[in-house]
């Protein structure tokens, strides 16, 4: 729920700190104080657009910050976390405007987009006013307010899982499909793979393939190289013959010093080393040979990778994975015409589930829709709309593809005097009757979106006497299992109130500004009294005020 609310420049209050608690809190205040300022700092932390005009005159930006305790918002909770905003379960939404227009926001410090700030505002706070775009107005909105009083969330689920089943079968079929003639697209690849298992492809062997040329077209060069290097090791004249003779001669001198053995040791290992070299020099000139035909053969082999790569538009080295990848497909496609029928069969079956599931889930929504109807439009008529009616319409969605919200969608439907025909709620012309329409349905299904603050702006705009009694006696009521916000001008409405604050207007230097102060039990049998009686507080308005606060 919301904590605290706090306001800087905007409009015309120049700093407001406002706390709240559980149950009802209503606000109250001379026409024309700014009663609704309060409101229009929550749109705009909800994500309304901002007005320049907004800002409070002579200021450079406006600022607002809201702080929720999340005990009661699971939804909004679980948000944060999967958006990784979470700050050991604080909420703060932190929104500026700027006096060029600009504006930026905030969820717990870490900048984000006002899209964001709108998506988690939803799970928090719900308006109801004269705004075109507060939830209740919007169709899908209606009809998981609908499903949440049904209480059917396995017939949803069951639904929703044979619609998804459904499609995913029609995608494998449409991939299927897509692929053209099957006993075209296996022939094709047979020839491919005929082509390329005609030639060793893996990296290692041709990595091998590319050592042989090289070695086969340089193998003059490698000849030469290898005997000059084994006359020059080889022989009593040569290095390894004359290494000897130096160690000879070094070996008759370790008597007069020592150290010459040490040296005497690493020719030693160098002559091992020598010995070693010549004799794998040996074999390696004993390995080479001048074979035109072999390096020939060689370069033909060459060619036909390159060529190989060229066609497959691949490189070399991808050659392979290209093959397995043609071998795997040809795989699958040795069945394709059992698969096929597999998938209608599969198909049929889904799409029958689904219209079981879906007519139950139907079904189960008529029940509820009535009922719904029925409560609400005993509801409105309490809060002054005598004869109006509400009614839930169900309209069958278009196309025959499954749904994973069933078969049909609601509309809420209210007749605000008898006579009239029912019209879609966001239809309805009066923002009072909106209001009172909200309200009724947010008694009537106690509060069951998952916002768990609720904002009431104009609920009592054109009622009074025992019709305004009523209205705050249902705010009251909901404010038992939600944390309700009125602004009213009602003081029957204002009585029914855990809390209190009065917002009032006054010139400072020259300038507007509003004020906001929360009231003691004397301060709200004062306010209640001045919206009884007027602006002269009379004994009878104190008396009569007490009296309504006395009856809560």
């Amino acid at each position: 729920m919301l904590t605290r609310l706090s306001i800087r420049d905007f409009a015309v209050v120049a700093h407001a700190e406002l706390d709240f608690g559980a149950g009802l809190t209503v606000v109250s205040g001379e026409t024309g104080a700014g009663k609704s300022l309060l409101v229009d700092a929550l749109g705009f932390l909800s994500g309304a657009r901002g007005d320049a005009g907004a800002v409070r005159h002579g200021a450079q930006r406006a600022e607002l910050s809201a702080e929720f305790a999340l005990d009661d918002c699971a939804a909004a909770l679980a948000w944060l976390q999967d958006a990784e905003l979470d700050d050991d379960g604080a909420c703060q939404l932190r929104r500026t405007l700027r006096a060029d227009g600009g504006s930026k926001a905030w969820i717990n410090g870490r900048s984000v987009t006002i899209a964001q700030l709108a998506e988690l505002a939803a799970l928090l706070v719900e308006i109801h006013g004269q705004h075109a775009q507060q939830a209740l107005l919007v169709r899908p909105q209606q009809t998981r307010l609908l499903d949440d009083f049904a209480r059917h969330p396995d017939l949803l689920a069951a639904t929703g899982e044979s619609a998804r089943r459904w499609k995913a079968l029609q995608q494998e079929r449409d991939a299927l499909l897509a692929r053209g003639d099957v006993g075209e697209r296996q022939a094709w690849l047979r020839h491919q793979l005929d082509e390329l298992q005609a030639q060793p492809l893996e990296p290692a062997v041709l990595a091998e393939l590319d050592a042989n040329h090289r070695r086969h077209a340089h193998a003059a060069s490698l000849i030469a190289a290898c005997d000059a290097a084994l006359d020059a090791l080889g022989g009593d004249d040569a290095l390894t013959g004359r290494l000897q003779q130096l160690r000879n001669g070094l070996q008759r001198e370790t008597a007069h010093e020592p150290r010459l053995s040490e040296v005497d040791a690493m020719l030693d290992s160098a002559a091992i080393q020598l010995d070693e070299a010549l004799v794998l020099m040996q074999r390696i000139r004993d390995d080479l040979d001048l074979d035109p035909d072999a390096l020939a053969e060689i370069e033909r082999q060459l060619v036909r990778v390159q060529d190989l790569a060229r066609k497959h538009r691949v490189t070399p080295d991808k050659l392979a994975a290209h093959r397995d990848a043609l071998a795997l497909e040809l795989e699958s496609l040795a069945d394709a015409d059992a698969r096929l029928q597999r998938l209608d069969r599969d198909i049929a079956a889904a799409l029958a589930q689904w219209r079981t599931a879906a007519t139950a889930l139907a079904a189960s929504r008529r029940k509820a829709g009535d009922a719904l109807g029925s409560a609400i439009s005993a509801l409105i008529g309490e809060l002054g709309m005598q004869g109006g009616r509400f009614e839930v319409a169900l309209e069958a969605n278009a196309g025959d593809s499954p749904d994973a919200n069933g078969s049909e969608r609601a509309e809420f439907l209210v007749s605000a005097n008898p006579g009239q025909p029912p019209r879609p709620l966001r239809k309805v012309a009066s923002g009072g009757e909106l209001s009172r329409v909200s309200l009724a349905i947010e008694v009537a299904t106690q509060g069951q979106d998952a916002a768990a603050t609720l904002v009431f702006d104009e609920v009592d705009a054109g009622i009074g006497g025992a019709v305004a009694a009523a209205v705050g006696a249902k705010l009251r009521q909901l404010g038992a299992s939600k944390q309700v916000l009125c602004v009213t001008h009602q003081p029957q409405v204002a009585a029914a109130g855990h809390a209190q604050y009065r917002v009032s207007k006054a010139a400072q230097d020259g300038i507007t500004q509003s004020s906001v102060a929360a009231l003691d039990t004397t301060g709200r049998v004062d306010e209640i009294a001045r919206m009884v009686g007027g602006a002269d507080v009379s004994k009878e308005a104190r008396a009569a005020a007490k009296k309504l606060l006395d009856g809560h």
